[in-house]
Formats: structure tokens, sequence, C-alpha cells
């Protein structure tokens, strides 16, 4: 084991011992593994919940506000309440072939329910709700129901959801709701499913339940078309935490305690987040909070009672979290009390916010807590690469996770990675075609991003994201423009009055931007707490906000590749219809550019435009 206590400042933390080799190949590709072996991990998943209702009964499993209180539910309550369930499923004749669908968002009915499909053996597969309350037309979630043809869905609140169900659950499906059943539609209620009596029909299916066994189905975000069902096997998700916890070595000898938000439709939140508490007899408290406007302050409630050992959140989430912290000495030194790691994923952080969460654990704890990140997908279970307490800094990924093989295969100067290890995929469900194309003849899964190394001779200082591949283009000058860190940069030079930019520029003279402003920075800007999308922007307020951002990027960028010359303040923000963004609210760059070709071609009309900012 290394210890970060030989790292001045940081709290004393153990994590595993991470090292990497490399080799170059007889192709130019390089080969990157960790030296370290991983460790021996379960047939199932589910074993781990066995094993912590007899190890520790009584530790909380999982913890969610109910009513405004605080509902708690041991491992021994967790396991009986589960295997109860399981009996029930069993009932529906439900299978990898008529799976479990849930549409609702994360509570502990949603934990239950779809522990109780692993315990039981059968598929399930947590969608957005994005796609049943969001969407007007409801064509993702037709479109993933056509394709998993599931035999049952489970809906938490039947209200909201009443024109989803109307509109796309077929009929002849069975329904679960833990409340509010659609007038009209049969409905089986949680609670008679919790009524169950789990007899030996439970224990048949459970010992029949192995590595190949497909636990779930995954969606992609959509975010280069439709979603696409990643198949997740039990071996993937008991591999994938063995990795995490030789990782993260310290919750091997304390329980781990977290809060947290991430939705379970999602790998990062309902793999990687959940089951790391399971799988080290950890305490999962839900989040209700979001990281957005009106959100953040549910997160600060829960803050206050609740103390993490280790905390996940998105950049965004930092950021919105960063000024209560600073502001409430009392929240702040609880959040901080108990923690050993920081995580964070999904984007890079912005420098200030590092700094920030720095300043504040310091003045608070008198020691630093380490900030680290990493890298994986949907189809990666998800942990693939990681940094360790000698990798921190903005931007390190880190190496390899035991057990996994990285190869960096040159392409158009950057290296484009790829993944093998028993923690992938084996495809996508029922499209053979997408699964042949998302692996190389050596079977490694192409990931789709460019990494680098932040020193190209000690490949164990790690390696740093380097875009996405498919997103990057040439000028017609035949610069290439690096798509991935210029969004960054311009995102975080116009803090707070952006959300996302699109960047455009294939084969013509120069960049420029379609932008999504930030309402809440805008408003915040020009005094007005309340104005429209329309106000702000006849407001000459913010367009001067922005034209002084755009012309100072300028000036600091190096060169045609990273100079933004000309941008357009969008009126309308990306519709999840027109796939231009996906459910966890990434912006789906191509769609974008194709739906709004009018502006694209605005903004290379030679002339001035009262519509187009200038940056010289």
């Amino acid at each position: 084991m290394v210890t970060a206590a030989a790292m001045p400042g940081f709290r004393h933390f153990v994590m595993g011992e991470c090292r990497a080799t490399m080799e170059k190949r007889p192709d130019g590709s390089l080969l990157v593994r960790n030296a370290h072996p991983i460790s021996p991990y379960p047939r199932k998943i589910t074993e781990k919940l066995e094993h912590w209702a007899k190890a520790a009964p009584d530790r909380v499993w999982l913890g969610a506000r109910e009513n405004g209180e605080w509902r708690r539910i041991t491992y021994r309550e967790g396991l009986a309440s589960v295997r109860k369930l399981a009996a029930a499923l069993l009932k529906r004749n439900l299978s990898a072939e008529r799976p479990l669908m849930i549409l609702s968002g994360n509570d502990l009915d949603h934990a239950l329910l779809g522990m109780a499909a692993l315990y039981a053996g059968i598929a399930y597969a947590p969608v957005s709700p994005a796609y049943s309350l969001i969407s007007s037309d409801h064509s993702k979630l037709k479109y993933i129901i056509d394709l998993l043809t599931p035999g049952a869905f489970f809906i938490a609140d039947g209200a909201p959801f009443a024109k989803a169900i109307a509109n796309a659950v077929p009929a002849d499906a069975d329904l679960i709701v833990s409340r509010n059943a659609p007038a009209g539609r049969k409905a089986l209620l949680f609670s008679d499913m919790l009524a169950t009596e789990a007899g030996p029909e439970v224990d048949k299916a459970h010992d029949a339940v192995g590595p190949d066994t497909i636990a779930k189905f995954l969606f992609t975000s959509g975010s280069t078309g439709m979603p696409k069902a990643v198949i997740n096997t039990q071996l993937m998700l008991c591999a994938n935490m063995s990795m995490c916890s030789d990782h993260f070595a310290f919750m091997k000898h304390e329980p781990p305690v977290t809060l947290d938000w991430s939705p379970w439709n999602h790998t990062a939140g309902g793999n990687h987040d959940f089951n790391l508490m399971l799988y080290n007899g950890g305490s999962f408290y839900l989040d209700e909070g979001k990281p957005t406007p009106g959100g953040i302050e549910a997160t600060v409630r829960n803050l206050r009672d609740v103390s993490p050992t280790w905390y996940f959140n998105v950049p965004k989430g930092y950021a919105a979290l960063a000024p209560y912290l600073r502001d409430d000495e009392a929240l702040c030194r609880n959040f901080f009390k108990n923690l050993n790691m920081l995580w964070y994923a999904g984007a890079g952080m912005a420098q200030h916010v590092w700094n920030e969460l720095d300043e504040l654990s310091v003045r608070t704890t008198g020691e630093r807590i380490i900030i680290l990140t990493g890298l994986g997908s949907t189809e990666t279970a998800p942990f693939a690469i990681a940094a360790n307490q000698h990798m921190h800094g903005a931007g390190n990924i880190g190496i390899p996770a035991r057990g996994l093989d990285l190869k960096l295969v040159p392409t158009d100067g950057k290296w484009e990675a790829r993944v093998r290890a028993v923690t992938i995929t084996p495809g996508y469900w029922r499209q053979p075609d997408l699964t042949e194309k998302a692996f190389d003849e050596e079977g490694f899964y192409k990931l789709g991003d460019a990494l680098k190394f932040v020193d190209p001779n000690d490949v164990n200082r790690g390696l740093l994201f380097d875009g996405r591949i498919a997103e990057d283009f040439k000028l017609n000058t035949g610069t290439w423009v690096q798509v991935g860190p210029l969004r960054a940069n311009f995102i975080d030079h116009f803090a707070p009055f952006v959300q996302d930019v699109v960047i455009a520029g294939l084969d013509q003279d120069y960049i420029a931007a379609l932008v999504f402003p930030d309402i809440e920075g805008c408003r915040q800007h020009v005094g007005m707490p309340n104005a429209t999308m329309d106000e702000l922007l006849a407001h000459p307020g913010t367009k001067a906000a922005f034209c002084e951002r755009l012309k100072s990027f300028a000036k600091i960028s190096t060169g045609s590749s990273m100079m933004v010359r000309r941008a357009i303040i969008l009126e309308t923000g990306p519709s999840i219809d027109k796939s231009e963004m996906t459910d966890k609210g990434s912006i789906n760059q191509r769609a974008v550019l194709a739906n709004r070709a009018d502006l694209v071609q605005m903004l290379y009309t030679p002339g001035a435009n009262p519509r187009i900012l200038e940056a010289v």
C-alpha cells in the first residue's frame, strides 16, 4: 500500500499500489498496462448484499428523505425486501428478452427493485426520466421500448408519467407503481409486491445467476444518434468494483459514506457510485438535489446531515456548492471533516473551482482533501482509467485500472484510446452491426477519445484527455481544430455567462461559435432576476459582456486553431427531441450544427450583422 501521508498538506488516506508499464508495438501503437493484478471478485454483485447483511446487519445501506425526514434501510432490512421483491418479479415471466424497465429516477423503491431484479437473474433497464417528462413526442422512449421489448415497467409516481405511459408503454406490459396509478390503466402496487413471500424459488433463481448473466441494460446518452443498449453482465459489475476497491483501498478499512444525486440510468451513478458503496459495505444516501439553480439547495440541506467520506460530483456541481461552503462554516466543517477524497467526472474542472475547494478544506480542517478523476464510459462499466495521489492536478485522468489493457493508436497526430478487459461490454443489445464497429480486430473497445501524456517519458505521471476524435476538424488551411479543449477553454473564459458552446469551422477560414447562454448568469449580470431570454438578449449589457469576453479570449488565443473570430448567442436552448441534447445535458455538436445550419451560414456570411459578435 502507498499512503498519502508522504504528500505534505494532504489528509492521510490509503490507496492501492498503482503503477503502469508501457510497450511500443511494431505497428506504432502503445500498450499500457497496470502492473498490479486485479483482486478476486464474486460471481454476482448480490453476493455482497448477502455478505454485509450477515457481517454488518444493522449498518445503514440506503438512506433518503421521504416527506422531509430521513428513511434509512439497513443491510438486513434491504436483503429481506430484495428477496420479497425478487419473488414478485419471478411471477411476471421476465427475462433479458422481456426485461424490467424503470422509467422514474432515483429513490429507495427504485434501488430495491433494481437489486431484486439482479437477485432473481432478471435483466433490468433504468431509462432517463427525460425521455418521458421532457420529450414532447416520446420518440426516444418509443425507440428504446421497441428495442428492448420490456415485460414490465416501474414508475414511482404514475401522475407525471401518465402521458408517456399512454403514448409509449404497451398495454399488455405489467405496470408497477409506488403511488398514483394512471386512470384507466391496471397497475401493481410496489407495496403489494413487497408483501410477497420469498420461497425456495428465489434461492433457486439466485443460485442460477452467474458471471455471464445479463444484469442490466444501460443506454448511451445518444450524443451521436439514438441511444444504444449497452449489455452489462454480472462479470462486468463485479470485476469493475474489484478494480475500484483496489484503487480506493481506504474503503476496505473503513466503510464509506456518500451522498449522491447522479442518475442511476447513467453508468457513473448506477454502476460506479451505487455499487461502490454496496461492494465495500458502505452507506449510500440519496440526494434529491441537483447542481442547478433551485436544486443545489436540497444538496446543501442534505450535507448538513450527511458527512461523506467519499464524494462525487460533476465540476458544475462543485462550482454550485462552493459558495454555500464558503458562506456557512458549519456546513463546510460537516462536509470536510470525514472526507478522504473528492472525485469528479463528466468534464474538466475549472482551476478557480479547484483552488477554492483546496482553500476551503485547509481553512476548515488544516488539511487539503485530494481531488482526483478518471475516464470511462457506459461500455467500460465504467471504471477504466484513474488517477491516484501521485497524479493529482486538473485534467490528469491517471493510468489504466488493474486488469485493463489500454492501447494508444496514432491517429492524425493524436493517441486514440482503446481498452480491453473483462469489464468491457460484450456489445449492444440486438445491434450486432454497431457492436462490430465498436471493437477493433484485437477485441479492443474504441473509446472515441484521444489521450496524451503528462510526461511522454514517464507514463506513471498520468494521462490527459485530448478531445473526442469524431469532433475534431480541419480549417480550409489544413489546421486541425481540437474541439474538446477549445470548448472547455471557451466555457471557462466566459463563465458565468455560458452554459455550453458548439464549435463550427469545418473547411472554413476561421472558427465560429454557437453559444447557449447561462440564463442565471446573464440575469445576475444585468440585474434582472426574472428576465426572459428575449429580454436578456435585448439588454445592451448582455451583448456588451459577451463582446468583451470574446475579444479578451481572442487576445489569449494562440493561433487560428484556438481563436474564435465570430459567435452568435442562441435564442433557444438545445432540443432533446432533435437530439441536440442528451438526457444528461451534454451537447450533440453535430446535431446542433445540422439543425441550425442557417445560423452557421450567417456566421460565415461576410458583412456586419447585429446578431453576430466579432472578436476583431
